[in-house]
């Protein structure tokens, strides 16, 4: 692996380990260092980075290492010099620090390297540098202004990097998470909407965690992002579990539901859930995850899928949960939103855009076949083990099934299932561009039993556990490369 640092030489000859004129020779070739790099300095002159030699060069270094990475202060370097090295990297990251002069110098020399007459685009990502117990303050949203979307951050960066220092903590863990996606290495984890039994995500996360697999990048749709939204600030499974038993209680599940008057787009408002998130993770922005997050939710005007990686992470969350019908649809920057499953239930195909090499699904939504297998087991047990008194009670007091709008063969219950039933065939779909895909044997397609979901929990354990052996094998595989489209994100305020 090469390392190779950009100086500015100005009108002087470069006298450094690397020239770009003559033969392109690298003299003297560096030796690896304890850390495995090889370290060379160029020094850039005016009259010395025509686009045929920076190319030579490059194919020479490609030639001798693996990787190359060239690391530049960008505004000490001139720009045409620093255009043609960013345009023959796979990819160019813009380290920049949540201050306003960096996002000033940013902002001047994005302008400075788009119009170079090349009609080549630069591609430039920009991760954001916070220092210890820094927070983001807005940042996100104004660097995705200058140049697009925040898709890596390293927190408890040091003022001064001091390099016989090893990092630590979060900076070591996020450094890490760069140099996985830089070789092509990050793990994904694409987590499915499915109400109730999207709680067996948890238990899934459970058995990573217990073996040490860390995943870089999380994307959910409906539960599956309420679950990764929690899991990403900074609770671990046995945290969420403790979350999820809180529903255990007959009434907690009541204490969800705040009516909307009249019900004209929808029977339930939705704050009342965002509120509890709230009470998880707090006011919490994308940026200050303690991993990247995407969380899909439908644009109700023009039904396109939109993905949010910005901004607040429960008014995003609260879109994704938006079932239409249900909920009212949730207005976000002067957009309607409902239900990411509505468009993506199962967002493997998120990830691959990010550039994720492997990839875990998690599907929570069961198939006909396997619905059909549990109505017919609970008809025979229900034949093996009648239950008069209370068939009997439920003739003269139908209050459960008549008054509660929740319950099975009413209005809401219809509704979900109906949604569900259209999910089925495009959760399978997607799940095919996922490398394993982990479907926890829930023998019940009730959406809303949230009372024990301990049952569910412990199927994602199950499924998991059966299936360790092939993701530890996932993780330990080589890179594979995959061809990427980009999709613009949105930001949420």
């Amino acid at each position: 692996m090469a390392l190779v640092r950009l100086k500015d030489g100005g009108k002087e000859r470069p006298a450094e380990n690397l020239t770009l004129d003559g033969n392109l020779q690298a003299s003297p070739v560096s030796l690896p260092a304890s850390d495995g790099f090889s370290r060379f300095n160029l020094t850039i002159t005016e009259d010395l980075h025509p686009p045929d030699r920076v190319e030579a060069l490059l194919e020479q270094l490609h030639r001798r290492f693996h990787y190359v990475l060239i690391e530049a202060v960008a505004e000490e370097l001139p720009a045409p010099a620093l255009f043609e090295f960013l345009r023959r990297s796979n990819r160019g990251y813009l380290f920049v620090r949540a201050s306003n002069e960096d996002v000033y110098h940013m902002d001047l020399l994005v302008r400075e390297l788009r119009p170079q007459g090349t009609g080549e685009e630069v591609q430039l990502k920009p991760v954001l540098c916070l220092g210890n117990n820094e927070l983001v303050d807005g940042y996100d949203t104004l660097i995705q202004r200058v140049v697009g979307p925040i898709e890596s951050f390293i927190r408890g960066c040091p003022k001064l990097p001091d390099p016989d220092t090893r990092p630590a903590g979060s900076y070591y863990a996020d450094l890490r998470r760069l140099a996985r996606e830089i070789g092509g290495c990050l793990l994904g984890l694409a987590l499915s909407s499915g109400a109730a039994k999207g709680l067996s995500q948890i238990g899934v996360i459970q058995v990573l965690e217990e073996n040490g697999i860390d995943v870089d990048v999380v994307a959910g749709s409906s539960m599956g992002a309420y679950i990764g939204a929690i899991w990403n600030s900074g609770k671990n499974g046995v945290q969420l579990e403790a979350i999820a038993r809180e529903m255990e209680s007959h009434w907690a599940f009541w204490s969800l539901i705040d009516p909307a008057f009249p019900p004209r787009q929808g029977f339930v408002r939705g704050f009342a859930v965002k509120r509890r998130l709230m009470r998880s993770i707090g006011p919490v922005r994308f940026a200050e995850l303690q991993r990247p997050l995407r969380v899909l939710a439908a644009n109700l005007e023009t039904l396109e899928r939109t993905v949010f990686a910005s901004g607040e992470v429960a008014n995003a969350v609260h879109a994704s949960i938006a079932v239409p019908g249900i909920c009212v649809p949730v207005k976000l920057n002067g957009e309607s939103y409902v239900d990411g499953g509505i468009v993506d239930p199962l967002p493997v195909d998120v990830l691959r855009e990010m550039g994720v090499s492997r990839i875990i699904a998690v599907n929570a939504i069961p198939t006909p076949d396997r619905i059909r297998y549990c109505l017919q087991a609970e008809h025979e047990l229900a034949q093996l083990s009648p239950r008069r008194a209370r068939e009997v009670i439920r003739k003269w007091l139908p209050l459960e099934t008549k008054l509660n709008y929740f319950a099975r063969g009413n209005i809401l219950e219809i509704l979900m299932r109906s949604i569900h039933g259209a999910q089925i065939r495009m959760a399978e779909s997607l799940g095919r561009q996922a490398d394993i895909v982990l479907r926890p044997q829930i023998c019940d397609d009730r959406w809303l039993d949230f009372r024990d979901p301990g049952r569910f929990i412990r199927a994602g354990r199950q499924i998991a556990e059966r299936h360790l052996d092939e993701i530890k094998s996932l993780v330990a595989r080589k890179a594979v490369k995959h061809e990427t489209a980009v999709e613009p994100m949105v930001e949420v305020a």
